[in-house]
């Protein structure tokens, strides 16, 4: 019997879906690097094995969906973004719980079901007020999971510091320090820090044995104060070629980290793919050197989602003119107003990359930094069934976002999904 179109999902039949097995057929899998033909199955929010379903519990899908050929891939993490769609997670300190509320639901359009909200260089006060009400959460039709805070900063270089005010940058000094500043750790999942400065390989030791990722960014430090600090705990670059030094043959700085034989472990880098923050030559160059590491992020700041005019990411005002982010008044680049899926389009294009590359570039390798790729990042059995129907035709195209496996968005001119409904097996 056909059924109306599950899309879009409402609250009323979410708890009538419990325990219900659902199969996608003609559909394509981004699955083990590379893309598959064969149906997909979920039950209870997790992506099925259907093997043991069909021969031990000796039954077949409860509901099976019909993708018209759709390709089904991994939803995108976005761990370093700042806001979007006009809130500012470092300025709207008052209005907190509706910025998290608006980004976390805007960036559903663009395929990102995990986001790492980031808090660029602020007053104490600022860390004190919005690290207890940013708390870790699921995700769903409200929007995208939140994985825990990205605190960029305040521990960074002067010289370094981009579009980060430089009265709020402060000095290491040592643990003490870090919780004076910070106030708790509770919802925190990543931390940039300049590791050339003084006690920063201590609290990079110390706050990754906490289970924090740490990441070297905004720096003014060489190689070797980068390998030090990966052999310390850090594993991650926080956007490749920006804020940093540049790569020199005789010192490449942080760069170097992507071939460095002293380090105990492969480094992954984000990177901001939009054409305008690394050019296509540069961003060809990282992921032919180290291609397993690469890890797309927005970088976006509150202007995503809207257009040009002035607008805010943390104590500083912004201009924005033609996708290009600057502080008033300057030239310096005050993170992007792009969408994952721009980037990864982007990076395709001007890389030469498959389309799977960038799609593993916006979800397995961040879910790997974050340390949660058994969750989400993939699509193999067990793991959370965030996921995407996307059209490979040309340019890469979000149809369908799903959360635990819920349809949270469509787009307006998607193909509707159609389900139909069987019977169980008859047990033997």
């Amino acid at each position: 019997m056909k059924m109306p179109s599950i899309i879009p999902c409402t609250s009323s039949n979410l708890a009538s879906k419990h325990s219900k097995i659902y199969q996608f057929i003609n559909c394509r899998l981004v699955r083990k690097g590379c893309i598959i033909k064969d149906d997909f199955w979920i039950r209870d929010g997790k992506i099925l094995n259907p093997e043991p379903v069909f021969y031990d519990e000796r039954v077949q899908a409860d509901v099976r969906i019909d993708c018209h050929d759709a390709l089904i891939c991994p939803g995108f993490l976005d761990i370093q973004i700042n806001g979007g769609f006009g809130y500012d997670f470092s300025s709207d300190v008052d209005n907190l719980e509706e910025a998290v509320s608006k980004v976390s639901h805007g960036v559903l359009s663009a395929g990102v079901t995990s986001i790492c909200p980031t808090i660029v260089t602020s007053p104490n006060s600022v860390y004190h007020q919005v690290i207890p009400k940013l708390v870790k959460k699921a995700g769903g039709l409200d929007g995208a999971s939140i994985l825990g805070i990205h605190l960029e900063g305040p521990f960074i270089s002067p010289e370094k510091k981009g579009a980060h005010p430089l009265q709020y940058i402060q000095e290491v000094e040592g643990i003490d320090k870090i919780n004076d500043v910070y106030g708790c750790l509770d919802n925190v999942a990543m931390v940039t820090i300049a590791p050339e400065l003084p006690g920063a390989k201590d609290v990079i030791s110390y706050l990754a044995n906490q289970g924090i990722v740490m990441s070297v960014g905004h720096s003014n430090g060489n190689l070797e104060d980068g390998e030090a600090a990966v052999n310390c705990g850090a594993s991650f670059i926080t956007h490749l070629f920006n804020a940093m030094l540049p790569f020199h043959h005789r010192d490449p700085g942080l760069v170097g980290l992507l071939t460095s034989r002293l380090i105990c472990k492969p480094v992954h880098y984000g990177i901001i793919a939009d054409g305008i923050h690394t050019h296509p030559a540069a961003l060809r160059i990282a992921h032919r050197t180290h291609p397993e590491g690469l890890v797309l992020v927005t970088d976006a700041m509150a202007a995503m989602g809207l257009g040009d005019g002035e607008h805010q990411i943390g104590q500083l005002k912004v201009k924005v003119e033609k996708l290009t982010a600057r502080l008033v008044g300057s030239n310096t680049l005050a993170g992007s107003v792009v969408t994952m899926d721009q980037c990864i389009r982007h990076f395709v294009k001007n890389v030469g990359a498959t389309l799977v590359e960038g799609i593993e570039a916006a979800s397995l390798h961040p879910a790997r930094v974050m340390g949660i790729e058994h969750l989400k990042g993939t699509l193999d059995f067990g793991s959370d069934a965030d996921f995407l129907l996307v059209s490979d035709e040309g340019p890469l195209k979000v149809l369908h976002t799903f959360i635990a496996g819920e349809c949270v968005y469509s787009a307006p001119d998607a193909p509707q999904l159609t389900s139909t409904y069987h019977k169980h097996f008859s047990e033997k």
